[in-house]
C-alpha cells in the first residue's frame, strides 16, 4: 500500500500496489498506517487556501488576481520567487509602457534648454514630486536627491554631515546606529571615524529601555550636532522599528539622545520597509531617508534618492562641486557659490534621467495593479504571516522541529512584521542543515531565496549568538561576507531568508513548504498542534511536542524500515563495511578529461599530465554575446558538444549530432599569432586572459546552441593560481579554466550507494525515469574514477600516489544543481542532488579535488592510465 502526495497538497490518493525495494518492508499493522495518514492529512489540510482564508482575509488587490499576476509576469512561470527583500520584479506592463515613451520622445540634457532638455527636466521635477507626494509630503518639507542607490546616499550623508571632532571644552559629535543596522549603515562609522567623531552601536533592547520620562528638548546653549541612524525595518528578520523612534531622538527622550547633549538629527533607513510598506513622512520627519527605487519597483537599477527634510538641509556641507551643483565659480581662483536649490546642490553632474523617468512607470504600474501601499502590505503580510505559522509549527516525524525561527515576534501585526522570514532548517537530530545546501536544493526545485546574514551582521550575531570572537574565528577558517561556508565547528554562520513581494501568491508558499517537506523533513509529516493554536489565537500557551514514533515516508509511499533504522541511517548502512576486510586492489577505472569546459566528457585510456592538470583538460571555454562563460546550468545542451583532442594532428575537433565535425588548433607549443584577438573573461571570480579561437568556431556553436557564441582558450602565457591551497600544496599551483583545482577525483562505490538511495526513493511515477549507475556517475563529470574503495572512503585521505605520480588531496567537491543535468540527453533532473542532499549531512559534496606533485626536474611526461593501482594515506589523527 502507498501514500501519495500530490506534490500541490490538494489531495491524498491510497492505492494497493506490488513492489519491490531494497529498504521497504511490510506494514507492521493497519493502526500504523492510519497514524501516519492522519498526521499527513492534518498538514495537507493546512496547506490549502481554504485554511489560509481562514487564518487572513486580506489577499490580492479585488478582480481577477491571478490573470493579472500570470498577464504581468509572465517570465516567471515555473519559478518560485521568495527574494523581494533583495530585488522585487518589475511587472512587464512597467517595461512596455517605459519603451513606448523612450521611443515616442527625446529626452535631452536636462542642463541645456532646448525643447528636448526642457521634456526631460520637467519630467525629471515632476518625478521629485511624485516621490513626495508618496510618502505624503510636499516640496515645502521635503527635498528629493537622486543618487545611484541607496548606499550612495548614505555615503552622501556622511560625507556633508558637519561632523566635530571632541575638543577640550566640547565632547564633540557623534555616530550612533543600531546595531540591527545593513552594512552601508555601519560602514559610514569609517569615515567619521576618520574625523575623530566616536561610533556608538546601540542595540535594540538600549533604544527601547533607556528612556527619559520627558523631552530634553535641543539644547539652545550646545548645539554640536549628532546622527542617529536606524532602519525603519530589519532586512534579517523583518522587524519593524517604531517609527515614533524618530521624534523621540530628535527631542533627545530616548538613548542614546538622552545621554548626550546637543541637536540631534535622525536617518531612517527606509529601504527595506517601502517595498511593501507605507511611509508618512507627516506623522514620522526623519532628518534624511535614504531609497532604493528597485526595491519598490523591480525596475530601474541602479538608482536610488536621498529624501532630506528642509529644515535639516542646511547643515549638510560638501567640498566636492561637480557639474551643475554650481551657482557660480572661477577656475583662476578658490571662489564657488553652492546651487541654491538643495536637490541641484548635491546632485553632481547629470542625474541618469532616462532612469528617473522609469520611475514613473513604476508608480503607474505599482497604482494600477494594487491599488495602494496598503494594500501590498496586507497582502504580504499574510503570505508571511500564514507561510511562518507552518514553518514555525512543522515537525519531523520524530517530533523535533523542522525549523529554528529567528524573529521576536510571531507575526501578530502588519503594523510591527514585514513580509521577511528568517530561519535555519534542522534535522530530526536537532542539528542545523547548512544554509548552502537549503540554497542548492532550492535552485533545484526553481525556487529564489537568499541565503547568508544579508548584509546584516549585528542582527545575524543576535539571533544566531555568533559572539565577535566566533566572527574573527570564522573569518581565520576562510569564511567571508558573501561564501558558502554556511558551518563552522557544526554552528552556523547564516541562516535562510524567504521574503514577499505584492506579485507573490499562495501558490508561492504551497511551493516553499512542499519544497522543505520533501527534501528536510523526516517522514511522516507531523505538525506542533499546540504551538500552531498559540499562533492561531496569539495566546502565551506553551509549546507542545509530539514524541511518538511514526513509520518513515518516502516521496512516493510509506517506506517501512525496522525500529532501529530509518531512510537515511539505513542507506548509510549500505557503505558501512569493514574497511579492512575486503580484496579488492584499489584501481584507477575511468579517465576522462573535458577540452571545453561544460562541455561533453572525452573518456580516455592514457593520457599525459600537464603543467596545469591533464593535458588540454578544461583548456577552452564557451561564452556568450556578452563575453560571460556558459555553463549547464544556464545551456544544459553544453553537454551534447563532444570535443576530442587528436593529438598526432595537433586539432581540437568539434562534434555534435546533427552538425559537420570542424576543428581547431591545439597550439599547445606555438606562439599566439599576432591576428588572434586576446580577450579577457571570469571563472568563478577570477580574472582569466583567453584567446579568440576564430569565427568558423563561433558560428558552429552559435548554431547549435542557437545564441550568439564563441570559443575561447586560456593564453598559454597566462598563469592562474589556485585561491584554496591546503596545507602542503606547492606555493605556485597553476589551473586551467578548471574551477578550483587541477582534478576531481570521485569514488564509483560512492556512485553506487547514490544510485541505490535514489532506487528507494523512486515513486511509481518515476519509474521510467530511473537512472543507471553510469548515468549518475557522468553527472559527476569527474576527471577520475576509481574502484575498490568504501563508499565515501575517499573524504578521509590526505595524499596519494596514482600509479608513479603523487597527488594531494585539496578538499572536497561540493555540489550544486548542475548535477541534475543528464549528460546524454541534456534535460535537467531533480536527482542525484536530492538524493545526495538527503544522505550527506552538512555540506551537499561528491568527490574530492587533486593537485599533482611533479618532480622539479622532471622532463619525461608523466602518464596516467587506467588499471593503474592507487595508495591513498588517510588524514593523520
Amino acid at each position: 500500500m502507498c501514500l501519495h502526495l500530490d506534490p500541490w497538497w490538494g489531495s491524498v490518493c491510497v492505492c494497493v500496489c506490488v513492489c519491490v525495494c531494497v529498504c521497504v518492508k511490510p506494514l507492521r499493522s493497519v493502526a500504523a498506517l492510519s497514524l501516519s495518514l492522519s498526521r499527513s492529512m492534518d498538514f495537507l489540510k493546512l496547506c490549502t487556501f481554504e485554511t489560509f482564508q481562514q487564518l487572513w482575509s486580506h489577499y490580492g488587490y479585488g478582480g481577477n488576481f491571478r490573470d493579472v499576476i500570470e498577464q504581468e509576469f509572465t517570465r516567471i512561470k515555473g519559478i518560485t520567487y521568495l527574494d523581494h527583500a533583495a530585488a522585487t520584479l518589475y511587472p512587464e506592463s512597467l517595461v512596455r509602457d517605459y519603451c513606448q515613451d523612450m521611443s515616442r520622445n527625446v529626452y535631452g540634457n536636462p542642463h541645456s534648454h532646448s525643447p528636448s532638455s526642457r521634456l526631460t527636466h520637467d519630467t525629471v521635477e515632476r518625478v521629485r514630486y511624485r516621490v513626495l507626494q508618496h510618502f505624503n509630503t510636499t516640496p515645502e518639507e521635503y527635498s528629493v536627491i537622486f543618487t545611484s542607490g541607496c548606499t550612495a546616499a548614505l555615503k552622501l550623508v556622511a560625507e556633508s554631515f558637519p561632523w566635530r571632532p571632541p575638543t577640550e571644552s566640547e565632547a564633540g559629535s557623534h555616530f550612533c546606529y543600531l546595531t540591527d543596522s545593513h552594512t552601508s549603515v555601519v560602514g559610514m562609522r569609517g569615515l567619521t571615524c576618520s574625523r575623530g567623531v566616536a561610533a556608538v552601536p546601540v542595540s535594540p533592547q538600549e533604544l527601547d529601555n533607556r528612556t527619559e520620562d520627558e523631552a530634553q528638548g535641543e539644547d539652545v546653549i550646545c548645539q554640536t550636532p549628532h546622527l542617529f541612524c536606524y532602519p525603519a525595518q530589519s532586512n534579517f528578520s523583518g522587524k519593524k522599528y517604531p517609527l515614533s523612534h524618530v521624534k523621540g531622538i530628535q527631542a533627545r527622550r530616548l538613548y542614546p539622545a538622552c545621554a548626550h547633549k546637543g541637536r540631534w538629527f535622525v536617518l531612517l533607513d527606509a529601504a527595506a520597509l517601502v517595498s511593501c510598506s507605507s511611509l508618512n513622512l507627516q506623522t514620522c520627519p526623519a532628518d534624511f531617508i535614504p531609497i532604493s527605487f528597485y526595491k519598490m519597483f523591480g525596475f530601474p537599477t541602479g538608482l536610488g534618492a536621498l529624501l532630506v527634510r528642509n529644515d535639516a538641509a542646511g547643515i549638510l556641507k560638501k567640498t566636492y562641486f561637480g557639474g551643475g551643483t554650481a551657482a557660480a565659480y572661477l577656475s583662476g581662483e578658490d571662489y564657488y557659490v553652492q546651487a541654491a536649490n538643495i536637490s541641484d546642490r548635491f546632485e553632481d553632474g547629470t542625474v541618469s534621467f532616462l532612469d528617473i523617468i522609469g520611475v514613473n512607470h513604476g508608480f503607474d504600474a505599482l497604482y494600477r495593479i494594487t491599488g495602494n501601499m496598503h494594500n501590498i502590505q496586507q497582502h504580504t503580510f499574510g503570505l508571511a504571516r500564514y507561510t511562518y505559522m507552518l514553518l514555525s509549527s512543522l515537525c519531523h516525524g520524530n517530533g523535533r522541529p523542522v525549523a529554528q525561527m529567528y524573529t521576536e515576534g510571531q507575526f501578530e501585526s502588519p503594523v510591527t512584521q514585514g513580509a521577511i522570514l528568517n530561519f535555519n532548517l534542522t534535522d530530526s537530530k536537532g542539528q542545523i542543515i547548512g544554509y548552502a545546501q537549503v540554497d542548492r536544493m532550492a535552485s533545484l526545485y526553481n525556487i529564489h531565496v537568499r541565503t547568508g546574514c544579508f548584509c546584516n551582521t549585528g542582527a545575524c550575531q543576535s539571533f544566531l549568538g555568533i559572539t565577535n570572537e566566533q566572527m574573527r574565528r570564522n573569518l581565520q577558517a576562510g569564511h567571508v561576507c558573501g561564501d558558502s561556508l554556511d558551518l563552522v565547528d557544526g554552528q552556523p554562520t547564516g541562516s535562510v531568508r524567504v521574503s514577499f513581494g505584492y506579485m507573490s501568491t499562495f501558490e508561492d508558499c504551497q511551493k516553499f513548504l512542499s519544497f522543505v517537506v520533501e527534501c528536510f523533513v523526516e517522514k511522516p509529516v507531523t505538525v506542533d498542534q499546540v504551538r500552531l493554536q498559540k499562533l492561531k489565537t496569539a495566546t502565551a500557551a506553551s509549546r507542545g511536542s509530539d514524541n511518538h514514533p511514526s513509520p518513515k515516508m518516502t516521496n512516493g509511499g510509506i517506506c517501512k524500515v525496522d525500529e532501529e533504522t530509518a531512510t537515511e541511517a539505513s542507506l548509510k548502512g549500505f557503505a558501512h563495511r569493514d574497511s579492512n576486510s575486503h580484496g579488492e586492489a584499489y584501481t584507477l577505472t575511468n579517465i576522462y578529461i573535458y577540452p571545453i569546459k561544460s562541455c561533453g566528457a572525452y573518456e580516455v585510456h592514457d593520457w599525459p599530465v600537464g603543467p596545469l592538470g591533464l593535458l588540454y583538460d578544461r583548456g577552452w571555454m564557451v561564452v556568450n554575446g556578452n563575453g560571460v562563460c556558459l555553463s549547464q546550468k544556464r545551456e544544459p545542451r553544453l553537454c551534447l558538444i563532444r570535443p576530442q583532442v587528436h593529438l598526432p594532428s595537433d586539432k581540437l575537433l568539434l562534434r555534435a549530432s546533427g552538425m559537420d565535425t570542424i576543428s581547431v588548433p591545439l597550439q599547445s607549443k606555438t606562439q599566439l599569432h599576432t591576428s588572434s584577438q586576446v580577450c579577457q573573461s571570469r571563472v568563478c571570480g577570477d580574472r582569466v586572459e583567453t584567446v579568440d579561437c576564430g569565427d568558423e568556431a563561433a558560428l558552429w556553436l552559435s548554431d547549435f546552441l542557437g545564441q550568439p557564441c564563441r570559443l575561447i582558450r586560456q593564453r598559454p602565457d597566462f598563469t592562474r593560481e589556485m585561491k584554496k591551497r591546503p596545507s602542503g600544496v606547492a606555493a605556485t599551483t597553476s589551473l586551467s579554466l578548471v574551477n578550483e583545482a587541477q582534478y576531481l577525483m570521485i569514488n564509483r562505490a560512492s556512485g553506487e550507494l547514490i544510485h541505490k538511495l535514489m532506487s528507494c526513493r523512486q515513486d511509481d511515477s518515476e519509474a521510467n525515469q530511473l537512472l543507471d549507475t553510469e548515468n549518475v556517475i557522468s553527472r559527476f563529470r569527474a576527471n577520475l574514477v576509481i574502484a575498490g574503495v568504501e563508499p565515501f572512503e575517499e573524504d578521509n585521505w590526505s595524499h596519494l600516489i596514482i600509479g608513479s605520480t603523487q597527488f594531494l588531496v585539496a578538499g572536497r567537491c561540493g555540489r550544486c544543481q548542475m548535477v541534475g543535468v543528464d549528460q546524454d540527453t541534456g534535460t535537467k533532473t531533480k536527482e542525484p542532488l536530492t538524493s545526495l542532499s538527503a544522505y550527506r549531512t552538512g555540506k551537499i559534496t561528491f568527490g574530492v579535488y587533486l593537485t599533482h606533485q611533479l618532480p622539479e626536474d622532471s622532463a619525461a611526461a608523466c602518464v596516467l592510465s587506467v588499471g593503474s593501482l592507487i595508495k591513498p594515506e588517510p588524514h593523520s589523527c
